[in-house]
């Protein structure tokens, strides 16, 4: 796909005309990798209610102990989605998504080597909490706030249907691997489809238009991004 070439951009917004031989604004493709992570996160994160019988079965742990795996899981997934779209405005939105898949990844696979419970709450608990919390609400805000002008409404109540929709694809295919192959195929599986998810992110996944030289879908002018807040200096106050 052609881009048109890069427009200097001041502090000032500058008209940019829409040209004709433009078929697809790359905000779709922001947004179709939004949807993708989006419902990969949502799967990855209901997960863990599918192993809970085969752990049981294998390890002998509690059901109570390993429903606490979802227990922190859905308590760090609350706690972080809150502030995913600081993390999002300070690293950048390829950077914290892939960071989040790459936990989520991580999360996932090394289940197939624990043997106590804590590893458990380590790794389905805390790092895939963390990493899909970091793929919340908060993300969807900030691709539509960003991309947006037009549609925003709609892209914004599609992006929300993937948390429903990574649940619907994912947890029966989930069930089907962990009946027929056993749990440590289906954390694999998953570990392997957060990994996957990775390059689209950091070959699609722009953070503003501007980096294109183009307005947000919708618009006619092209903004520049804002600063990125500077990290605070220790024994440094603002006066």
């Amino acid at each position: 796909m052609a881009f048109r070439p890069l427009v200097e951009v001041s502090g000032r917004p500058q008209t940019c005309p829409v040209t004709k031989n433009r078929r697809l604004h790359p905000a779709w493709l922001v947004a179709a990798v939004a949807f993708v992570a989006l419902v990969g996160a949502a799967g990855f994160r209901a997960t863990p209610s599918v192993l809970l019988h085969p752990l049981h079965e294998e390890f002998g742990w509690p059901l109570a102990t390993i429903s606490a795996a979802v227990s922190v899981n859905l308590l760090l997934y609350g706690l972080t989605a809150p502030f995913a779209a600081a993390l999002m405005d300070r690293f950048g939105i390829r950077r914290v998504v892939s960071v989040a898949l790459l936990l989520v990844a991580a999360g996932s696979g090394l289940t197939v080597f624990m043997s106590a419970s804590w590893q458990l709450l380590l790794c389905w608990g805390v790092l895939v909490g963390l990493g899909t919390g970091s793929m919340a609400l908060a993300f969807v805000a900030t691709v539509t706030g960003r991309w947006f002008v037009r549609r925003r409404g709609l892209v914004t109540g599609v992006l929300t249907a993937g948390g429903a929709a990574g649940q619907l694809v994912f947890l029966p295919l989930i069930a089907v691997l962990v009946r027929d192959h056993g749990w440590r195929t289906a954390a694999l599986v998953v570990a392997g489809a957060a990994l996957a998810v990775v390059p689209l992110v950091v070959w699609l996944l722009r953070e503003h238009p501007a980096d294109l030289g183009l307005p947000a879908y919708g618009a006619t002018e092209v903004v520049a991004a804002p600063p990125r807040p500077a990290a605070r200096r220790p024994g440094r106050w603002a006066r």
